[in-house]
């Protein structure tokens, strides 16, 4: 397959960041919310609830689907290659990690905080579904942020030598 040039891969790059930014940022910004942010009556909680999937649908989805969709065009239109070295098979994990644990259980979780606080207001903090899938956002949300942070420190540093050489 022919590679990209080099103001291709310029491009590229930039779509990439800007797909991070996304990813990341949101990823910050949840994690913040559910650190800092607390309410005094129910419809602040759904307020804050609710604000929480705008954050997922529009700023982490897309910037996590867009980092997937530019790391396949890396590994096919550039040298980079998909296993050439071991720091882009862990951002490999970590983005495949992230997209499904954050499609099959944060995702859930998050829907399942912002319906109990809508039909009960204040008192879903009572409820221990509600406790249960508000202590699961929390550390696993705030453990995928320090993964994709993670992703972030080790494609600027490119640590450990390329698979084939360490083999040799």
């Amino acid at each position: 397959m022919r590679k990209l040039g080099s103001q291709g891969q310029k491009w590229l790059k930039c779509v990439h960041l800007i797909c991070v930014c996304f990813w990341m940022g949101g990823a910050i910004t949840m994690t913040l919310m559910n650190f800092v942010l607390s309410a005094t009556d129910g419809q602040e909680l759904f307020g804050l609830n609710s604000a929480k999937p705008f954050v997922d649908y529009y700023i982490i989805i897309p910037g996590a689907n867009g980092c997937l969709l530019t790391g396949i065009l890396y590994a096919l239109l550039t040298r980079w290659g998909w296993f050439k070295h071991r720091w882009i098979v862990v951002k490999w994990v970590i983005t495949l990690y992230g997209i499904i644990f954050g499609t099959f259980w944060l995702g859930p979780w998050l829907e399942n905080v912002t319906r109990l606080s809508k039909e009960h207001g204040l008192a879903a903090l009572q409820l221990a579904d509600y406790a249960h899938a508000g202590t699961m956002l929390l550390v696993w949300g705030t453990f995928q942020c320090a993964t994709l942070l993670f992703a972030l420190i080790i494609s600027t540093f490119k640590p450990w030598k390329a698979a084939k050489a360490a083999t040799s």
